[in-house]
């Protein structure tokens, strides 16, 4: 019934509906399930309890004569003061010239708007003469168009409710209403769009997180367990004895994060099912030092293990660290698109014949040539930097390996659970200890000056300096001719004494990877360029990161900027050049300052950006809630995480009867990857 058109409900002709069709409103559950965005609620409240920057209800008497003034065609700005106890506040009300009149001293009147604590003062939209009511109603506030008012779509609401509203069946098992003490469904819908209280939109709203989360997530549960199911690996049982003895020959010890996530990597690698898992962790965290145990492991067992990296730089960087590590204990060798000719032949037979134990590499790994003898473990760093395809031709080179995805971009809880709920994630959320913290500070561009200066002097004692540019945002071209000009007036300051070199996005592969050489060799002292310096490049001489215009970047891309110094044993120094306007652009530059913990800022990142932004506009990759909010909401979440991974871990929704509805709405949702539950 309730997937009949919207022309059903009475009130709703044809031309209507094609209105609400732009709304994406088709049908009646459409409808029903269209929620406010808000809610404007009347109900007077003591100024003490007032949120800041929130919508708010005074009652009170003019204390003030009513002063007009006109500004722009056709606008106008009343303002008068209210004695609201003992306090007096200020009301301002935009283009209601007409109320001036009907204003009078001593009038009581109740407004409603957007208070603000600090000045004492309510933008009013709403002004009625008279003491509020005690019952005033909560108002519902949708989403609406030009063709359709919100008292429209609120009458067509209420008469969808009366006719249909009965017929909104439950989902949720009887059981779970109960222990999380939630309301019915169809009560639920009726309180989300007219609530009789805050108290009952309360629990409307709990229920529908609740229940959109927990979709969500059984959704996630399902495509992992396929995956396993689709993916049947091998159980690499390797020499725990041998392992142990090499993490005890290390020159330092694993913190306990890094423990925490070896011994989850290794308990996957015993799985008969293939291992689908995201380390990430801080630059620094010592996220290679687990992935190396691991690929030793794999080794142990019998088989060959693979690091893909993107860039060549990053690469050789990786080969010299590994073999520095393992001292001979095991054969790793490098390939890349630059290793050409006999020695690339005599890599190509050794990983045939299997007397390579481990292989790093760029996408040269994935080459057709490229054939493992026995390939059962890969790992692959910055994993976002490689396309679906190139990953997908690394992990069918072995026979089904285990792959680990490497990424230094720390994910908030919240989100590593959402965007990755088909992954397993872990975390090293834990520096090692004796490691300098990069000291921040935020400056105006009148010390631009003295940081020149600064750059200068620690170049002088041997360190190297980054020089981000001003971003411009969806303007590559003009990003690029900040560069060249930064780049020139820099030039001009410090050469010839001071090498400075330039690098932005439109350099091909080559000329990225020569100049990142030229710097890590240190034949560059200052590099200039937009945000495309490479992610993990060690240059332990780079002591300075200096970012101009840095209340443009979110707070991840400046932690991850800031993780290119402080490599070596030099102090080093973050300096963010910033004349932020608005209160989100200081808020970010004091966070910065005050802490360098990577998932700290992203939870921060996250509450200023939202979960769309923080991974980029472009692709997100994030579900649309109509109710939920994970940001806020995370404690449900977590909740429906779990329910969901029991439920389909028991096997409860394919066998029990109380799940049904739950199976149905999911096998609607599923149909397109070709999930069918029976």
């Amino acid at each position: 019934m309730l997937d009949q058109s919207v022309q059903q409900v009475k009130g709703v002709g044809e031309r209507l509906a094609s209105y609400l069709n732009d709304l994406s409103i088709y049908t009646i559950r459409d409808l029903l399930f269209y929620f406010p965005f808000r809610y404007d609620e009347f109900e007077v409240k003591p100024l003490t309890e007032l949120v800041h920057k929130e919508t708010a209800t005074l009652e009170g008497k003019v204390a003030t004569q009513p002063s007009l003034a006109y500004y722009g065609k056709k606008k106008s700005r009343l303002t008068f003061t209210m004695q609201v106890g003992e306090f007096a506040v200020k009301v301002v009300m935009f283009n209601r010239a007409f109320l001036k009149k009907s204003l009078e001293m001593d009038d009581t009147v109740t407004v409603t708007g957007k208070w603000d604590m600090h000045r004492l003062q309510l933008t009013a939209t709403h002004l009625k003469k008279g003491e509020a009511k005690s019952d005033a109603p909560i108002q519902p506030v949708y989403s609406v168009s030009e063709h359709v008012k919100l008292s429209t779509l609120k009458k067509v609401m209420r008469e969808a409710i009366e006719e249909f509203g009965d017929h909104v069946d439950e989902v949720l098992p009887e059981s779970y209403l109960d222990m999380y003490k939630l309301p019915q469904r169809h009560r639920a819908m009726r309180d989300m769009h007219f609530p009789e209280s805050r108290i009952l939109l309360k629990h409307a709203r709990r229920r529908f997180t609740y229940e959109e989360l927990l979709l969500f997530q059984l959704r996630m549960q399902l495509l992992r367990k396929r995956y396993k199911e689709a993916t049947e690996g091998n159980a690499l049982h390797y020499d725990n004895g041998v392992l142990t003895e090499f993490v005890a020959s290390l020159p330092f010890s694993l913190t306990e994060a890094q423990k925490r996530s070896l011994a989850e990597i290794l308990k996957d690698m015993k799985q008969p099912h293939r291992m689908n898992r995201l380390l990430q962790g801080d630059v620094g965290s010592g996220k290679t030092v687990v992935a190396a145990i691991s690929m030793y492991g794999a080794v142990t067992a019998g088989k060959q293990a693979a690091l893909m990296v993107p860039t060549e730089i990053l690469a050789e960087q990786h080969a010299s660290s590994l073999q520095q590590l393992f001292g001979g204990r095991l054969n790793v060798r490098l390939l890349t698109g630059s290793v050409k000719g006999n020695r690339r032949r005599e890599i190509i037979e050794e990983i045939e014949t299997g007397t390579i134990d481990i292989l790093i590499g760029t996408h040269a790994l994935i080459q057709e040539d490229v054939r493992f003898s026995k390939l059962g473990f890969v790992v692959i760093d910055e994993q976002h930097r490689f396309g679906v395809e190139q990953r997908r031709t690394l992990r069918d080179k072995g026979m089904k390996p285990d792959v680990l995805f490497m990424t230094a971009t720390p994910i908030p809880r919240t989100l590593a659970i959402t965007a990755f709920g088909d992954m397993d994630v872990s975390s090293i959320d834990e520096m090692p200890s004796g490691r300098k913290e990069v000291e921040t500070y935020w400056v105006k561009g009148k010390m631009t000056e003295r940081v020149l200066g600064f750059i200068r002097k620690q170049v002088q004692q041997g360190g190297q300096a980054y020089v981000i540019c001003p971003l411009i945002e969806e303007s590559d071209k003009l990003d690029i001719q900040n560069a060249v000009e930064l780049y020139e007036q820099l030039r001009e300051v410090y050469e010839p004494e001071v090498t400075v070199g330039l690098m932005h996005g439109r350099l091909s592969n080559e000329e990225k990877e020569g100049i990142m050489t030229e710097f890590a060799e240190n034949r560059t002292q200052i590099l200039v360029s937009t945000t495309v310096v490479e992610v993990g490049v060690d240059v332990p001489n780079a002591s300075v990161m200096v970012i101009y215009d840095a209340d443009r970047f979110g707070l991840s891309q400046l932690h991850q900027l800031r993780g290119r110094v402080g490599r070596g044993e030099r102090q080093s120094y973050c300096i963010l050049l910033a004349e932020p306007k608005g209160d989100t652009g200081k808020e970010r530059m004091r966070i910065m300052t005050e802490t360098t913990d990577g998932f700290k800022l992203s939870e921060e990142d996250l509450k200023i950006r939202g979960p769309g932004d923080f991974f980029g506009r472009k692709q997100s990759g994030l579900p649309e809630f109509k109710v939920a909010d994970m940001v806020h909401d995370y404690r449900a979440l977590e909740t429906a995480r779990k329910d969901a991974a029991e439920i389909i871990d028991s096997g409860w929704l394919e066998e029990k009867e109380e799940f049904r509805s739950l199976r149905n709405m999911l096998r609607h949702d599923l149909e397109n990857i070709g999930e069918v539950l029976d």
